[in-house]
């Protein structure tokens, strides 16, 4: 039974994703930004495991952790979890610049950080699940968008130190999908949301399934998955 650490599993991509781990019986280790969260999701994937810690602030998460019970197996690190504030450059105060950048890229350089011994061991897999807007820019999307071109860096890095231990390293750039955090991106660019029009999460789960499924003797190191309407 393989053993797989999720951040964002409760809702959207990250859901998904955990739901089709969770029914073919793998064991989860779900992170939470609080207890109350932990306990949401303790009820919602039954015998998966939670690990509590605020991704808005990486440089607390080894001392979170070190008080609980972490994994000794780990197979598959997720990253999945991702925060979203439009604005213009002339107008995103460091304050929003730092909470996309901790919670996208440097939370994600850390866990991945704190599980690499276990990584190494099991010759895992990290999964980055980013955006298009890692590939490309466009207006009020700056913070956002620098924090995910972050972690392409970050995954492309990783890929090339961890290939000689075995541990292969994937990012996933999804179009718009169907989330809560979509909902919010409209509310923000003052659309109407229609979630219909946008790629459901179930699709993009089957995407980071099928890379975290491949036989060893290969790797999918970018999959870029768009909207097909």
């Amino acid at each position: 039974m393989a053993t797989h650490v999720i951040t964002g599993a409760g809702s959207g991509i990250g859901a998904a994703v955990a739901r089709r781990l969770h029914a073919r019986g793998d064991d989860l280790v779900l992170h939470a930004r609080d207890a109350g969260r932990a306990k949401e999701l303790a009820a919602e994937f039954p015998g998966a495991r939670t690990l509590v810690g605020d991704l808005s602030d990486p440089d607390r998460l080894s001392w979170a952790f070190s008080h609980q019970t972490l994994p000794g197996q780990v197979d598959t690190l997720l990253h999945i979890a991702g925060v979203v504030d439009l604005g213009p450059v002339g107008e995103l105060t460091p304050k929003t610049w730092r909470h996309q950048l901790n919670v996208n890229l440097v939370a994600p350089a850390e866990l991945t950080r704190l599980f690499l011994p276990q990584l190494r061991t099991s010759r895992g897999h990290v999964v980055f699940v980013n955006s298009g807007a890692g590939l490309n820019a466009h207006a009020d999307w700056a913070a956002y968008a620098a924090s995910k071109h972050g972690l392409k860096a970050l995954a492309d890095s990783l890929r090339h130190e961890e290939h000689g231990n075995g541990v292969r390293v994937t990012s996933v750039y999804p179009g718009r999908t169907a989330s809560p955090m979509q909902a919010k991106v409209h509310q923000q660019e003052g659309k109407e949301y229609d979630a219909s029009k946008w790629i459901d999460p179930e699709s993009v789960a089957t995407a980071v399934v099928m890379a975290v499924d491949l036989p060893r003797d290969a790797e999918v190191n970018d999959l870029t998955v768009r909207p097909g309407r």
